[in-house]
């Protein structure tokens, strides 16, 4: 595994807060418009007209499904009872599978720019060291592998004493790509796991599927503050993301959205709108 500093070689970055946005050029702050955010910041790194970033966002009872589980036999009954737990629920445009936010998740995206140069696994392990680096002073023993049993399982689920608490999954614009975490600070994690598992009970029933989905067991799931028996807040974890990028970095910039950005945002937005007409 390379180390930080031969993935991530810029000493300038660019920290952008939005775990309490309100609105977006007119849109309201949906996980929808979080991902158009993230295109948008992408395609400008990729044509270097904004240094690399990285991006903290949190959103209210949001269910964010991947894109194969759009293709489950009866999605419809799934968004159902989702809904009918007061969920916003949403399809995203990177990898992975259905995943849970809430106030006490929090969102991280790494954009980084010459993604030509830096292998899909290489870019996992830069997040993977980032957080490693954020918690350091309280444990040593985050890992990546996958946790089967998790929901959105992968290669790069994070885990303590083998129960998981983040995923990650990519994606890559042009020339960058957006490497994008969950963090699960703090709140009830595995009921949490235990809504998403019925809802793949309900979207797939017995039906015979080409995709295998994920089998959830809410026991190997688990939070920050839980698996470290240290009260972590939302707020905790977003200074110990801003000391670590000091610590890792040169020049921490904030700099407002570019009229690229913008216009890059709107149809991006347009194209998340259009992705989730089938969940409405």
């Amino acid at each position: 595994m390379k180390n930080w500093d031969e993935i991530i070689n810029y000493e300038t970055f660019r920290y952008i807060d939005h775990t309490k946005l309100k609105e977006f050029e007119g849109k309201p702050n949906s996980a929808i418009t979080s991902f158009a955010i993230d295109d948008s910041i992408a395609t400008a790194v990729s044509e270097k007209k904004s240094p690399p970033a990285i991006r903290l966002w949190a959103h209210p009872k949001t269910i964010v499904l991947g894109i194969p589980d759009g293709r489950l036999p009866f999605i419809d009954e799934g968004v159902s009872y989702l809904q009918s737990l007061g969920y916003h629920v949403m399809i995203r445009n990177s990898g992975g599978l259905a995943v849970a936010l809430d106030e006490h998740v929090l969102n991280l995206s790494l954009v980084i720019p010459d993604v030509k140069h830096v292998s899909i696994h290489d870019a996992y392990d830069a997040m993977f060291q980032f957080v490693q680096h954020m918690f350091r002073d309280l444990t040593a023993n985050i890992a990546a592998y996958e946790i089967v049993g998790s929901y959105c399982p992968g290669d790069y689920d994070l885990s303590i004493n083998g129960e998981k608490f983040a995923g990650i999954s990519q994606r890559r614009i042009k020339d960058a790509a957006a490497i994008q975490i969950y963090l699960d600070v703090s709140g009830d994690s595995k009921k949490r796991a235990r809504h998403i598992q019925k809802f793949y009970k309900l979207s797939k029933k017995d039906e015979e599927t080409t995709f295998v989905y994920p089998e959830v067991k809410p026991e190997v799931m688990g939070s920050l503050s839980e698996l470290l028996n240290y009260p972590l807040t939302v707020e905790d974890v977003k200074q110990r993301t801003l000391d670590a990028l000091k610590e890792l970095s040169g020049e921490i910039i904030t700099t407002e959205f570019s009229e690229l950005e913008k216009e890059t945002f709107i149809k991006r937005y347009e194209q998340m709108v259009k992705r989730n007409e089938r969940i409405k």
